[in-house]
């Protein structure tokens, strides 16, 4: 059962692909379901992908303009680009393979509702129709998205981080059991995984434009202590130099 989402409140927004199937196939899939949550993050109607872009049709799109619409500089249609009223305050990301995880804060009425709503209709579509020789049909993710309210104050700390860490699976799995083999190259992953706002968060220009930080930052520190309280987390894990290495200057 969902919680009653509350306007300012803030939510564990998280889904995973029906039987456990990937999601994301390849860099356009992140991409498009990037472009995703930054497009319908708007009250307002957002035209479909072909027409905003130009093209007969939407798997025409490529990587340089969805970057382009990230970037948030005016599209190829002859006008500015219309300021967003959002629906929801997206604070952190992360996209894995077969599964995402958002954290958020609704901002209007429903706004968490319509705002999933429209990704999952929208990125859903996409992925079934990208390849038109061989069309997918029917639901892609499990079910309809869950969502947690996160209200006590432990747990403003530790979302974020848990979001961010999702990447690590990948890696350096045995992290769920509090170890890493590796500290050093468990960080060296989670800076350079693109598909979260860990970049962002650390002060390394990734995709600024889809998150709003300024909350987050006040509870986590500026973006070097952030990095510096995650690095010298791992550290603590590290099985190998006992968290007696790699803290930084």
């Amino acid at each position: 059962m969902k919680p009653l989402f509350i306007n300012g409140e803030i939510y564990h927004v998280y889904n995973r692909g029906v039987d456990k199937r990937d999601v994301f196939l390849e860099d356009k899939d992140y991409l498009r379901f990037i472009h995703d949550l930054f497009e319908f993050n708007d009250i307002e109607p957002v035209l479909a992908t072909n027409v905003r872009f130009l093209l007969r049709k939407p798997s025409q799109v490529t990587e340089p303009s969805l970057f382009q619409c990230l970037e948030v500089q005016p599209l190829n249609i002859g006008k500015e680009r219309r300021k967003r009223k959002l629906l929801v305050e997206i604070l952190a990301f992360c996209l894995m393979p077969n599964h995402y995880h958002l954290l958020l804060r609704q901002k209007t009425e429903k706004g968490i509702v319509q705002f999933m709503q429209k990704i999952g209709t929208g990125y859903t579509m996409y992925f079934n129709q990208k390849n038109p020789k061989n069309k997918r049909v029917g639901s892609l993710f499990q079910g309809r998205f869950k969502a947690v309210a996160i209200r006590q104050e432990g747990h403003f700390l530790s979302i974020p981080n848990y979001i961010h860490l999702n990447p690590l699976d990948i890696s350096s799995y045995e992290w769920r059991e509090r170890k890493i083999q590796d500290s050093k190259q468990a960080l060296d992953f989670l800076e350079n995984y693109r598909w979260s706002s860990f970049m962002d968060y650390i002060g390394k220009k990734n995709f600024p434009s889809v998150t709003q930080r300024e909350f987050l930052l006040e509870i986590l520190g500026e973006p070097k202590k952030y990095k510096k309280d995650i690095q010298n987390w791992l550290a603590e894990m590290d099985i190998n130099t006992l968290g007696s290495a790699l803290l930084l200057e």
